[in-house]
Formats: C-alpha cells, sequence, structure tokens
C-alpha cells in the first residue's frame, strides 16, 4: 500500500496488523471536494460482516449506507473478542453522493474508551480526540489531493465506498487521499483491478488496495462488497 511519510506508510497496516496478531485493539470527516471528485455514486447497502483470523471467527460488524436528506450516512458497529475482553467499535460518517466526507464520529469501548470527531473542509480534517483519562486533544490535517476516503480501523463497510469511488471503466491503478482515525497523519492508498475472478462457483470483481506496507484484497459482486482479504495477515472479512 502507498504512504506519504513515514507515519502515513502504516495507514491500512493498522487497519489489519493487529488483527493478524490477534490483539484486535482499537486505539481514534465536508465540502468543496466535487470539482476533484470521481464519478462514483453510492448506492443503498446493508448488513453484516463476520471477521476472521486464522480462519476463526473473532467478531462481527454490522452496517447501513443509506441516504440521509440531500446526503448519505455509513454507519457502523463491530463487537471484537480480543485477549483483553470484548471491544466495541462504532463510526458514523457524512458524506455526498459522490463519496465526499463531511463529518465523521467514532467511539471505541472495551479496555480503553475514546472517540472523536473529525470535520472535513476541501482539503483538510479537523480532528477533536477524548481519551478516557487524558486531556482532549485537537489536530488539523490536510491532504495533498482528493478524493479523501476514510478506512476506520474494524469497519471494514467503508472499503464498499472506497470500491465505489474507483471508475472500474477507467481501470488501472487509481490513488486516493485516505485518514485513518487512528492515525494523526494523512496518507494514501492505490487501488487497482485484477478484473473477474472466479471465487466459490461466482464471478467476482477483484481490486487490490495497497501501501507500502500491505495488500488488501476487495471482492465485488455486481458492485457490492462481499469479502475483504490481507493474506499476509490471515484476515478475512466475509458478508454473512
Amino acid at each position: 500500500m502507498i504512504s506519504s511519510n513515514s507515519r502515513s506508510k502504516r495507514v491500512l497496516a493498522l487497519c489489519f496488523a493487529a488483527l493478524g496478531a490477534a490483539a484486535l485493539l482499537v486505539d481514534r470527516p465536508s465540502s468543496g471536494l466535487a470539482a476533484a471528485a470521481p464519478p462514483a455514486v453510492l448506492v443503498p447497502d446493508r448488513g453484516e460482516f463476520a471477521i476472521l483470523v486464522n480462519g476463526q471467527k473473532v467478531g462481527k460488524e454490522q452496517f447501513e449506507i443509506s441516504p440521509h436528506e440531500a446526503d448519505w450516512v455509513a454507519r457502523g458497529n463491530s463487537q471484537l473478542e480480543t485477549p483483553d475482553g470484548a471491544t466495541h467499535v462504532s463510526g458514523t460518517l457524512a458524506l455526498h453522493s459522490d463519496g465526499t466526507p463531511t463529518h465523521y464520529e467514532w467511539s471505541t469501548e472495551g479496555k480503553k474508551k475514546a472517540s472523536a470527531t473529525i470535520d472535513f473542509m476541501s482539503l483538510t480534517a479537523h480532528i477533536e480526540l477524548h481519551l478516557e483519562g487524558a486531556k482532549s486533544y485537537s489536530q488539523t490535517l490536510t491532504f495533498s489531493s482528493a478524493p479523501i476516503v476514510v478506512l476506520d480501523n474494524n469497519l471494514y463497510h467503508q472499503y464498499a465506498i472506497l470500491a465505489r469511488l474507483y471508475d472500474l471503466e477507467k481501470k488501472g491503478p487509481q490513488t486516493f487521499s485516505v485518514l485513518v482515525p487512528q492515525e494523526l497523519a494523512p496518507g494514501t492508498i492505490t487501488v487497482e483491478s485484477l478484473g473477474k475472478q472466479e471465487a466459490n462457483g461466482k464471478k467476482l470483481e477483484e481490486l487490490t488496495a495497497k501501501t507500502e506496507d500491505l495488500e488488501v484484497h476487495l471482492y465485488l459482486d455486481n458492485g457490492r462488497l462481499v469479502r475483504i482479504a490481507a493474506p499476509s495477515n490471515n484476515v478475512e472479512i466475509v458478508r454473512e
């Protein structure tokens, strides 16, 4: 996967590294991008993903992507069993129909509690982070280019939005600015189509999403995300 600096090299890796180690610990989104945003259009979707590590189910995520007034909202809730007990992660992302994020709220409860709100304006994101037992922290991040995507730790429905932003007609490698809310640095991710692949008797569109540290495979059934795989970490996210 691709990144813009030493910290953002870990952007997507953080989403899966903890899972691959079986720790699964979760530690932390406006207008103005329409001219640079891709021509993708969001579609309603809802369902549940099973989270698997080494073939064993360690959690699940329930999600819904739906229209809300003139814009869209993507909501997800994950429940994970970790060595330190159960962890619950939730996120609500407001965005335009072209995938441009405007506002994001995130929280986690488990061994520790944390929450954050993120407001996007053009190529900036202002973050307000709240950690249990610590002073609140704020920071403004600047991205080098649009479009921008949010990929939160353990909220995998957001990859469905990334897949919709990828222009299948154009194909080829396409790079997006990315924010993992648990990181305090912007990064980039490059997506490319591998075409139709045979999987369980079905022809699925396979996309790769890469940074310098990790390669994730997204499998789509008529545009609908049905599976995510990080082979190097033995992690799978499967729609149930």
